[in-house]
């Protein structure tokens, strides 16, 4: 690859510590603007509230989560 090459050729005449930087900033652009591929969706905690069927509604349940979410984030 010649812009691999030309990549490394320019980094190898940069001082240590912008050389660093180069490799820092790097592993930002990898780290934030690749595209991973996506697992396999995780269902353990499927079932988990099961035992609250008769007490709750799955809405009643969302907004508590709500709830929650905003009392903690504060935190």
């Amino acid at each position: 690859m010649k812009t691999l090459d030309e990549l490394l050729e320019v980094t190898k005449e940069l001082p240590e510590e912008l050389q660093s930087e180069v490799r820092d900033f790097a592993r930002f652009v990898r780290d934030t603007r690749v595209r991973r591929p996506a697992g396999k969706m995780k269902l353990d905690w499927r079932g988990a509230l099961s035992d609250m069927r008769d007490e709750f509604t799955s809405v009643e349940l969302q907004h508590a989560i709500l709830e929650w979410r905003k009392k903690h984030a504060c935190s």
